[in-house]
Formats: structure tokens, C-alpha cells, sequence
């Protein structure tokens, strides 16, 4: 009892103290969450007048009342912006909203254009004015008003007080419940429970090791939730503040990661050297993965680990078997692996893409495994292991393993530096833990993925199929909260981290403006300057949905015949893996669609389709990304697909219409494309039709936002996130061991 008493006489003075302090917080934060969502509505306006401003600058210059008065409408859709209004020059209103108040006018607003914004009330409640200049070739046209209602914030403060009451109640709970523990248990005992808590496991006294103490387990719960939540939000704060750049993935290595080693391996190079007669060119790869990751190694300068297979890329290496590149500016090193021809065709065709491949994307292809093209996958991946362990040059370098060729790596390479960070991308769809439990060698290639310290996907569902297959499959301890699996004493983090492009891209610095590249793309395939042009571009891959997007220019052709002549879609086929029977089968299907096609609504000096099966170096894609009308990604199942962001980021002119598969992750992002269903052919052809009749003004308003989450959720951000991920993750690891370690006083 007297040791009761005791805790309770140093309780009772806690619950006072923290009860003031409540009390005297619940008003700063209810300010600073006021500041804060007026600046947030400030910089919302800001942003909403950047986007109106050229469609209605051009609306009030052809003076139609009618379409300005639509268009305001269209634009308060928006459950927070309350009304418009539009002052002329002399200070008259011209043009509102229904709902625009009768006690707003245009002279009271001029002290505005210093402040930009201000903070009224009215009888239905507070509402945030903001009015900005619109101005067309350096003539201003007048200001415009934007109205946003303020009562959403009146709630949100009701509820933030009684969110800081309960925050409060809950500490002084925890803090009165661990103060008699505190009281109650040896330190011994406390040290022990505290690491267990922290650990996430059940707690055991010292003494016995057999009693256990569940009445810890929901504050550990809690505890945990509330520790993820603040480092969510903590990381968007952080990242929102970074301008994602080369120098902050650089900033990154050396402030976070202490300036660490940074390995890539993949099994496609960024650069190959191949004979042409008596001289060596240098040829850059048509892949997605190399586009994305490239940038990324020209800003940390590290070393990238992959399969050498241009004919003259023996020649160029030096004796460890490294090239420098890019071949103009040098910032990186590739270390070639070399495989044998055999070895090529069991890892590369046969257990990758003819196993893996098809596996893991809904494209009604069916997989085949041979256990000789496992033995081969299992030595490839071996001997990647081997090579980036020679490369290391710390016990802990940070390796980035790239996609579905290296399922085993990971694990190899803990194997051989225990204390490496490995980030291991995967940049294909995952599928369902059924259809997953189709490969004879499940077990193996999970194992071998848990062998990263972190497995990113492009989205959380493929991140959450991947977790079911473990559940499945594995004997493993899964935290779905936290999404996280303990597997063989090392914990792996499974992450969705939307893969992007580089911002801007290296190759639009040397383009041609859009008109002149629009010229020459004609030029080059003989069509008249104002013919429209749809583009395709990716490798002759079945899962591409190159044959849908065929059968829906043929459908366009006979629902809208006044395309004939007037239409061509252009695509660009890069040849691909064209050993496999699959492959070289679909080359065929293709070809002779687009042959019946041509043959059908074609005539003297007019194709509807122009196939090109041939290799395109970037700076060519990007001139016909700029010429093009549209540009259509209709993937049956993709994990991104970066043809999408390419485009878009290529349109400096804010001009041109991108066709969207509903089925890639890309389509998660960039939702003002016109997003279709492949399969549905009418509905595609639809789709193509609006493309082609869509206004210039919609046309820039979709292109702007698009370029806008690109340009912010760059290539940099996405390298910049996993690796702020594996910093923090070293650093808990750093803690752990700490924890683990036998406390001094015990």
C-alpha cells in the first residue's frame, strides 16, 4: 500500500501538470493550424489561377459571355471554391457565379493585389478572397475573384481540440501506467520489457522467462501506430520540401547515407558498343528501366552491374571488366558480366520471360518453367552476386537490384555482405498468391527477396500481393500496419514507390521547337503537314496491347470514315526477345494486321498504320513524341509504363493528347489522360476520335496538370524516397543493436 501511495502522490502532480499544458496548447495549435490552412488555400489559389488563366484569357478575348459563364461553372465543381467573379478593367464585375455574395465588389478587392488574399466573415461563415491579375500577351484583361468556403476549417479546428484532449488524456494514461511499472517491476525487469515492447514481441520476466505480461501488448500497439503515423507524416513534410534535383539524390548520399557506395545492378545496360564495319558504336538501350535509373547513376556516380551483350563490348572494358560512361561526359562505371550463349537462352529467355514474365502480367500467355533454365537462373544470379561483392568496396554499400532477372540476388548478396543495405526494385506487376504458387520454385524466390532490406513495387497492391504470397507460402512474421516481414531474423520493408522520368529529360534540351519537329516527322514519312498522327512507341512485347490499339484504328476507320486519309497512326516497335516462339508469333500477328488494315482503308500515297520494327535512339522518340497529335499507351498489364510520362514531359508546348490502358500504373497518376479499357475496342476507338477533336484549351489544362505531378514526382524523388528509406532504416538497425545489447546496471 505505502508504495501505492508513494506512486500515486507523484501521479496525481503529473495529471495536473499536463492538464495545463493542454490547456495552454489547444489555442496555439488551433492558430497555427489556421495559418496554416490559409496558406495552403493561398498557395491552392495560386495554383487555380496559373490553370485558368490561358482559357480564360482567350475566352474573354473572343468576348463569349455564354462559354465564360460555362466554364466558370465547370470550374466551381470543386467542393471548397464557393464562387467566381471577373472585374474589367474600370472595376465593374462582368461575369459571376450564382452563389457570388452581394457584399463582395470590385473596389474593395483592389487593396488585394498587394496581399493577393484576406480572411472575411459572412452570415453562412468565413470565406477566403483571393484576386489575381489575368493577362494575355503582357495586356492585362482584368482580376479575378476566387471565393473558398472556410467552414471545412471551422470543423477540422473542433475536431483538432478534441484530438489534442484525447492525445493528451492517452499520454497522461501512458505515462501514469509506466510510472507504475516503474515502481512495481526491478530495472532489470523494465529494461527487458521495454526491448521487448520495441521489438514487438511478447514480454517475459527475467525471472521465470515463462510469465507472460499481456497487459503491456495494446500500449505497445499503440505506441507503435503512433510512431508510424508522425514518420508518414514527417517523411511528406520532408519530402515535399526537397526540390528533387541530381544535387539532393547527392545531398541524399552524403548528409544521410554518409556519402556510402551506391551499386545498380540490372541485367539491360544503359549503354552497349556494338561494331559498325571497322568502327564501335554506342547504342542506348529501349527500355523503361535503364530511361529511369540512368539519371539516377549519372547523379550518385556509382558503379552499375550488368549483362554486357553488344558485339564489341569485350573491346571497350578494361582488365576488371569496366567502361566508363556516358561515353561524352563520363560520371559512371559499367561492370559487364559476361554469359555464355546457353546461358543467355535458359536465364534471359527461358526462366525470365518465358517463365516470370508472362507469370506475373495478366496477358493470357501461359508460363513455362524448365528446371534447366532454373539451374542457369540460379548460376546467372550467383555470378551478379559475386560481381557486385567484388565491386564493394565498404562492408555496406547501398545496392539497388533491378527487377525480375535477379529474384535470388538479394539473399546472395546478404549472403556475402551481412551489413549491405539492398534495395531491391520490382518493376513488373506481382501477382495473386494463386497464380504465384503456379512456379515450381516459389519458395526460393521469395526467400531470395527477403534477403532485401527494402522491396519496392509501383503500387500497394502489388506491394499487398506480394505480402499475401509470403502469408501463403512462408513461415514469416508479416506486420500488414507497418507493412513489413520478418523472415530468417532479417526484417524486410515492402513499399509502393511509383517509378517516374527525369525532369527534365536530357534528351528535350537539343530538340527542335514543336512545330519544326511536327514538320519533319511528316517529312520523314511522306505525309502532308496536316495530316494527324497518333504514335506508339515501345518494345514488340504481347503485353503492349499493340494489337487492340490496331482493331481500334480499324474501328475508328469504319464508325468515322471522314478519318480516311486524314489519320495515321504511327508506331514504333522496338524488336524484342524475338528467339522466343511467343515472341516471334506475335511479330507475325502484328505485322499482318497492320497489312489488312492498310490493304482495307489505304490507297496510293495513304496508310492508316506505319509500323516501324526497328531500334529508335531516345533523342529520335522524343522528336516524335513533340510532332505527334496523340499518343496511345494501351498495355493489357504493366507495372508503370514510362512511354506515358515521356510524352507528357516532352510536350513543353502543352499541346498533344495521351490514350491511357486503365491497367498500368501510370494511369493511377496521370488521370487527366483519357484513360480506356484496351479490351473494349469500340470504347477505344471512342477515345481515339475525342483525342483527335479535342479543343487546344483542353488540351493544355490536362497537359499542365499532368506535367505538373511529374515535374514534382520526378525520377530524383523516387530514387531520393528509397534511399531516405534505407537511411532510416540503417539508423533503427544502429539503435536495435544498442537495445540488444545487455544493459550495464542489470
Amino acid at each position: 500500500m505505502r508504495l501505492f501511495a508513494l506512486s500515486l502522490r507523484f501521479v496525481l502532480p503529473l495529471v495536473i501538470v499536463l492538464a495545463v499544458i493542454a490547456y495552454g496548447v489547444v489555442p496555439v495549435v488551433d492558430s497555427l493550424e489556421l495559418k496554416w490552412f490559409i496558406r495552403d488555400l493561398d498557395m491552392r489559389s495560386k495554383l487555380m489561377v496559373n490553370t485558368m488563366e490561358g482559357p480564360l484569357a482567350d475566352l474573354l478575348i473572343s468576348n463569349s459571355k455564354g462559354k465564360i459563364s460555362a466554364y466558370f461553372t465547370r470550374i466551381i465543381q470543386d467542393e471548397r471554391l464557393y464562387a467566381l467573379g471577373f472585374c474589367d478593367l474600370g472595376d465593374r464585375l462582368l461575369y459571376q457565379t450564382q452563389a457570388f455574395p452581394q457584399d463582395v465588389t470590385c473596389q474593395e478587392t483592389l487593396s488585394l493585389a498587394a496581399n493577393f488574399s484576406l480572411v472575411r466573415s459572412f452570415s453562412s461563415g468565413p470565406m477566403h478572397i483571393t484576386s489575381a491579375s489575368i493577362e494575355s500577351n503582357g495586356r492585362r484583361l482584368g482580376r479575378l475573384l476566387l471565393l473558398h468556403d472556410m467552414r471545412f476549417i471551422q470543423q477540422r479546428s473542433s475536431d483538432t481540440k478534441l484530438y489534442v484532449f484525447y492525445l493528451f488524456a492517452a499520454l497522461t494514461a501512458i505515462i501514469s501506467l509506466v510510472t507504475l511499472l516503474v515502481a512495481h517491476f526491478s530495472w532489470k525487469e523494465w529494461v527487458a520489457g521495454v526491448r521487448a515492447m520495441v521489438k514487438g514481441e511478447r514480454l517475459l520476466t527475467p525471472l521465470t522467462q515463462e510469465q507472460h505480461a499481456p497487459e503491456l501488448q495494446p500500449l505497445a500497439k499503440d505506441l507503435r501506430s503512433l510512431v508510424e503515423a508522425l514518420e508518414t507524416d514527417r517523411r511528406m513534410r520532408d519530402e515535399s520540401q526537397i526540390s528533387w534535383t541530381p544535387a539532393s539524390l547527392k545531398s541524399i548520399l552524403h548528409e544521410q547515407l554518409a556519402g556510402d557506395q551506391v551499386l545498380i545492378v540490372s541485367n539491360r545496360q544503359p549503354y552497349a558498343h556494338f561494331w559498325q564495319g571497322q568502327s564501335i558504336a554506342v547504342q542506348v538501350p529501349a527500355s523503361g528501366l535503364v530511361s529511369a535509373l540512368e539519371p539516377v547513376m549519372r547523379a550518385c556516380s556509382g558503379i552499375w552491374v550488368a549483362h554486357g551483350n553488344g558485339s564489341a563490348d569485350r573491346d571497350v572494358v578494361d582488365e576488371r571488366h569496366r567502361v566508363s560512361v556516358p561515353p561524352s561526359n563520363p560520371s559512371y562505371q559499367i561492370r559487364r558480366v559476361w554469359l555464355t550463349a546457353e546461358e543467355e537462352a535458359g536465364y534471359y529467355y527461358g526462366f525470365s520471360n518465358e517463365g516470370l514474365w508472362p507469370l506475373c502480367h495478366i496477358a493470357h500467355v501461359r508460363p513455362t518453367f524448365r528446371s534447366s533454365d532454373w539451374k542457369h537462373y540460379v548460376a546467372v544470379n550467383e555470378r551478379f552476386a559475386q560481381a557486385v561483392y567484388e565491386e564493394a568496396t565498404t562492408d555496406n554499400p547501398v545496392v539497388l537490384v533491378q527487377d525480375y532477372h535477379f529474384a535470388l540476388l538479394p539473399k546472395l548478396i546478404r549472403d556475402r555482405l551481412p551489413t549491405a543495405t539492398i534495395i531491391m526494385f520490382w518493376h513488373i506487376p506481382w501477382p495473386n498468391a494463386e497464380s504465384f504458387g503456379i512456379c515450381p520454385w516459389r519458395e526460393e524466390i521469395l526467400e531470395g527477396l527477403l534477403g532485401s532490406s527494402i522491396l519496392g513495387f509501383h503500387t500497394r497492391v502489388h506491394c499487398n500481393n506480394f505480402i499475401d504470397s509470403v502469408d501463403r507460402i512462408l513461415e514469416a512474421r508479416i506486420d500488414r500496419n507497418s507493412s513489413t516481414v520478418s523472415y530468417g531474423g532479417k526484417l524486410t520493408a515492402v513499399n509502393p514507390y511509383p517509378i517516374s522520368i527525369e525532369w527534365p529529360s536530357q534528351w528535350i534540351r537539343d530538340q527542335r521547337p514543336v512545330q519544326e519537329c511536327r514538320a519533319r516527322l511528316r517529312e520523314a514519312y511522306g505525309m502532308p503537314e496536316d495530316r494527324l498522327i497518333g504514335l506508339g512507341v515501345e518494345r514488340l512485347d504481347y503485353t503492349k496491347g499493340i494489337l487492340e490499339r490496331f482493331m481500334a484504328v480499324e474501328r475508328l476507320m469504319e464508325l468515322q470514315p471522314e478519318w480516311i486519309g486524314k489519320f495515321t497512326f504511327v508506331q514504333i516497335a522496338a524488336p524484342s526477345r524475338s528467339v522466343i516462339e511467343q515472341y516471334h508469333h506475335f511479330t507475325s500477328q502484328v505485322s499482318a494486321l497492320a497489312e489488312q488494315i492498310n490493304k482495307r482503308f489505304g490507297h496510293s500515297g495513304y496508310e492508316p498504320i506505319c509500323l516501324r520494327i526497328q531500334h529508335h535512339e531516345p533523342a529520335q522518340v522524343y522528336e516524335c513524341y513533340r510532332g505527334a497529335d496523340l499518343c496511345v499507351v494501351s498495355s493489357l498489364h504493366d507495372g508503370m509504363n514510362l512511354v506515358a510520362k515521356e510524352f507528357v514531359g516532352a510536350r513543353d508546348d502543352e499541346q498533344g493528347v495521351l490514350i491511357l490502358s486503365q491497367f498500368t500504373g501510370a494511369a493511377r497518376e496521370l488521370t487527366e489522360a483519357l484513360v480506356i479499357n484496351p479490351y473494349d475496342i469500340d470504347q477505344f476507338a471512342a477515345a481515339l476520335h475525342l483525342g483527335l477533336t479535342m479543343p487546344k484549351v483542353e488540351q493544355r489544362a490536362r497537359m499542365q496538370s499532368m506535367r505538373g505531378l511529374i515535374q514534382e514526382f520526378n525520377v530524383y524523388r523516387w530514387a531520393g524516397r528509397m534511399l531516405i528509406d534505407a537511411a532510416r532504416m540503417r539508423q533503427k538497425e544502429r539503435v536495435m543493436k544498442q537495445v540488444r545489447r545487455p544493459s550495464l546496471l542489470s
